[in-house]
């Protein structure tokens, strides 16, 4: 990412420079999302992160990488034309199969503009089930909404009174900050929050997809049992946000302002492909809040190989989505410190299975190679 910030602001003032920025740039987002090949993506210490060095990105290498132009350097350009179009005609998409199918396409552009022929089917393989378990959640999680137990909102309604002294937070914050109709700076801020949730966490995934394969495979294991551990909550346990707390008259109304601040803005939201209907639609799943339990998530994931400056995002992350959460009316304080709670059980139960499994491998490795060899036959002559 560094490498396509530093070559993107090369020779400004030419076109000739214009053309040969765009042709590195090409190729860092690329380097960036490509698989890497099938005898080293396993192994950091041989596929380590790539240095841009500024003395191999000469005109000459940019001047013949545009003489060689070939079919496949179209990929990203089209990709890019393709999603402003769809950006300009649909919006933003949020939803988990749109933004499954965009990131899936961005990975097959890196693979096809890399030239690789084993790039796009590793593509197809890894994601596409990733994608077809998100969707059978999300289908489930209608479903949930279904169930024979009655909806919940009295524990977590007094939960959150006695934390507030009385009231609520949701209704403390949105009387003290909170202007219907004229949205604040902080307003716009909570609504970029909220809807990091649908994207983030796989962004994340495509990163390590590309740069370290196996925490790829850690973090989706940990990220689909987080999942559908929450669903398996909603199915015994559904329950009422605040804001259809409020709508019910068991407190005091409140606006549910992500919605609300985006119905004013004007900006367009893409709808979901192949998530409609009233069977994917599940008001009542809020405990426990899954845009709690993934910011979380990422945080334990990465905090100990993290600097100072990246913890201090990591942990900033939670507490801001937690803010708008609650001073959102999408969540109770309690159906937040659940998702955390779960991000905390699940990380730290998995992650001490995975890292003794990773252990026996190593184990089972090291006794391979170092197994001595059997007895050597000596012919009867002594030759």
């Amino acid at each position: 990412m560094v490498r396509l910030l530093v070559v993107s602001w090369a020779r400004p003032g030419t076109s000739k420079g214009s053309s040969k920025n765009a042709v590195l740039a090409s190729g860092a987002m690329t380097d960036l999302l490509r698989p890497a090949h099938p005898g080293t993506r396993n192994d950091p210490r041989q596929h380590g992160p790539r240095q841009y060095d500024p003395r191999q990105a000469g005109p000459g290498r940019a001047v013949r990488a545009g003489h060689r132009l070939r079919p496949r350097h179209l990929a990203w350009p089209l990709f890019a034309l393709a999603f402003g179009w769809y950006l300009w005609t649909y919006g933003l998409p949020y939803a988990n199969d749109v933004v499954f199918c965009w990131l899936i396409g961005a990975l097959v552009a890196a693979s096809v503009h890399s030239g690789g022929r084993r790039g796009w089917p590793l593509v197809l393989r890894d994601w596409v089930p990733v994608m077809a378990v998100v969707w059978v959640y999300s289908l489930l999680r209608g479903y949930g909404a279904h169930t024979p137990w009655p909806v919940r909102y009295e524990p977590q309604l007094s939960i959150d009174t006695f934390l507030g002294g009385g009231e609520t937070w949701t209704v403390r914050l949105q009387h003290w900050l909170y202007t219907p109709g004229h949205p604040h700076w902080y307003d716009y801020s909570a609504v970029t929050v909220y809807m990091s949730h649908f994207f983030t966490v796989f962004l994340v995934l495509a990163v390590l997809w590309k740069r370290r394969y196996p925490s790829f495979r850690r973090l989706l294991a940990l990220y689909l049992a987080v999942t559908f551990a929450g669903f398996a909550t909603y199915v015994l346990y559904p329950a009422d946000p605040p804001w259809l707390t409020g709508q019910e008259g068991h407190m005091p109304a409140v606006t549910r302002i992500v919605s609300d601040v985006l119905n004013q803005s004007g900006l367009p939201r893409a709808g979901s492909v192949f998530e409609n209907g009233s069977e994917f639609a599940n008001d009542v799943a809020a405990m426990p809040s899954l845009h709690a339990a993934y910011p979380m998530l990422l945080a334990l994931f990465f905090w100990r190989g993290a600097g100072r400056w990246t913890r201090v995002l990591l942990a900033a992350y939670p507490l801001a989505m937690a803010f708008t959460l609650v001073y959102g009316a999408e969540h109770f304080i309690v159906d937040i410190l659940a998702g955390w709670a779960y991000a905390v059980v699940l990380w730290y139960v998995l992650t001490r299975v995975l890292d003794r499994r990773a252990r026996a491998r190593a184990e089972r490795a090291r006794r391979a190679t170092t197994a001595p060899a059997g007895p050597v036959r000596v012919p009867a002559d002594g030759r």
